[in-house]
């Protein structure tokens, strides 16, 4: 109390009267905080009493939420024809728990997506999401579309991502989102959104490659390698080498490699500990579909690493993250025993909406040094090596 009284902020009558040059404000989510015009700062708690505090209820009749083009929310009364930055539910706060977690403890298994972006304003950011009209993908990008972001939905069905769209608009109809057609299993593909997204002279600010393929049955793509391979890993890579000069021009920006823990259970060296390129895109005497998903998340890692070091100096960070063990999702559909196990495992396992509680994962050192110096990160053709340049 000696501290507040010498700050002067016990001098007010209530206890949730706010101290001279003080502003309380809310976001797009309904979270209370506060901003501080003398020391141009803002925080969640309240400059006195320490609360955290969030909006209860919907708005008033007659009222609607907008944003202006600094990114700030303000209202608009239509009954009464006025705009105020004030929300009108301030008068019917809650209280959140006084005792807030430390930063290690805030995020658990069932913190969900939108709680990750909790007071996060995303206008004038562009974010590409693979994989985007279902899952983990739709989780993702439903998130930074209603957090202001300009979202788009790479997809290879067109059908099912603009219903995805249609889910999102559903939510927020000023959100700003869209799908765009991309074919990871087909690299011309790739190269012709990577020419659509340029074309739209935007910069981008995320990249999140999601999209994989789980359990399929041995095939080639028609570049002549294994689906999987190509799927999970090839493809995405090709995708951040083409679209690598737009991330590094928007800085600073980050690409996001949904990988898995699976990744421990492979190798893709031989005996002698040197790189067996058979293991990468196998025949079908040797596929296995397990070991062959395992593979490619081993390879999103490594790409995740070696990417990380060459475009962090230029503000362009990298990170695989590992969406959380057994969680439900549609990857399974390929193989209906798959999907028997994943049925059983249902109610253990967590929701599409708290996917984004992830962890960081990495490699094995000598692994991942052993994949840069023969220089296989990058995309493998018939033979051939291109590394990441």
């Amino acid at each position: 109390m000696a501290a507040l009284r010498y700050s002067g902020l016990d001098d007010t009558d209530s206890e949730d009267e706010l101290p001279p040059c003080w502003e309380q404000r809310t976001t797009k989510d309904g979270w209370v905080y506060y901003a501080n015009h003398t020391e141009e700062k803002t925080q969640w708690e309240h400059p006195k009493t320490g609360k955290r505090k969030r909006i209860a209820g919907d708005l008033p009749y007659g009222w609607e939420q907008e944003t202006d083009e600094n990114g700030q929310v303000f209202f608009v009364d239509h009954i009464n024809k006025r705009t105020t930055y004030l929300d009108p539910r301030l008068a019917f706060t809650v209280d959140e728990n006084p005792t807030r977690p430390t930063t290690r403890q805030r995020y658990d298994a069932s913190t969900t997506a939108m709680e990750i972006l909790q007071g996060r304003d995303f206008t004038g950011k562009v974010v590409v999401v693979t994989g985007a009209n279902s899952g983990i993908g739709f989780e993702t990008a439903k998130s930074f579309a209603l957090h202001g972001a300009h979202v788009i939905l790479a997809c290879r069905n067109m059908t099912r991502a603009n219903e995805a769209v249609s889910r999102i608009l559903g939510e927020w109809r000023k959100a700003k989102v869209e799908a765009m057609t991309l074919d990871l299993a087909l690299l011309r593909s790739v190269q012709h959104f990577a020419q659509a997204f340029k074309a739209k002279n935007v910069s981008l600010h995320v990249l999140v490659c999601n999209a994989a393929a789980f359990a399929l049955p041995w095939s080639l793509t028609k570049d002549g390698l294994e689906t999987t391979f190509q799927v999970n890993h090839l493809g995405h890579f090709f995708l951040v080498q083409l679209l690598q000069d737009v991330l590094c021009c928007s800085a600073p920006a980050r690409v996001v490699v949904v990988s898995s823990e699976s990744h421990r259970f492979t190798d893709i060296n031989d005996s002698s500990g040197k790189l067996d390129f058979s293991r990468l895109s196998p025949s079908k005497s040797d596929y296995w579909a397990m070991l062959a998903y395992n593979r490619s998340k081993l390879c999103n890692i490594l790409f995740s690493n070696e990417l990380h070091r060459r475009l962090s100096p230029r503000g362009v960070t990298s990170n695989a993250v590992h969406p959380g063990n057994m969680m439900y999702s549609s990857i399974h559909r390929n193989w209906w025993v798959y999907t028997l196990l994943f049925t059983l495992a249902r109610p253990f396992t967590k929701s599409m909406s708290t996917t984004n509680s992830i962890r960081w994962v990495g490699a094995e050192k000598s692994m991942l040094i052993c994949f840069v110096e023969e220089e296989c990160i990058g995309i493998w053709h018939k033979g051939h090596v291109w590394a990441l340049k």
